[in-house]
């Protein structure tokens, strides 16, 4: 009874969560969002660290774009080298300007998927 307890509270996947996968998953190309912009969008905008455990626990089984996500001031945020440079080379061969400590324009790359999806002209 335990372990099938463990298996069901591992698989289960809240709304928020799917909330979070679907709109990782509509990142385009060469734009990027915050943790805390998903967060938002995804109805609970104190949850940025949510969206880390998300990126995290299921970027692999969902085929998330995780190198799209950065922090609140446009920088990316993995501390070991290799995920680093990784995000840093897949948003670059996506034309997204990468500068000094990582750091992304946001005015320039930041996707507002309210904005550019709005009917008002």
């Amino acid at each position: 009874m335990w372990l099938s307890y463990l298996r069901k509270d591992f698989t289960t996947v809240t709304p928020f969560t799917e909330r979070v996968i679907s709109i990782i998953k509509n990142i385009p190309p060469g734009r990027v969002m915050t943790y805390g912009q998903i967060a938002g969008l995804a109805g609970s905008p104190r949850a940025a660290r949510q969206v880390v455990r998300v990126l995290h626990s299921m970027s692999r089984k969902h085929r998330l774009p995780w190198h799209r996500v950065v922090n609140a001031q446009g920088k990316i945020a993995l501390q070991d080298d290799e995920g680093y440079n990784e995000q840093w080379l897949s948003l670059e061969a996506e034309g997204v300007a990468v500068g000094l400590n990582g750091v992304i324009d946001l005015e320039k790359y930041q996707w507002q998927p309210a904005l550019e999806h709005s009917d008002s002209p």
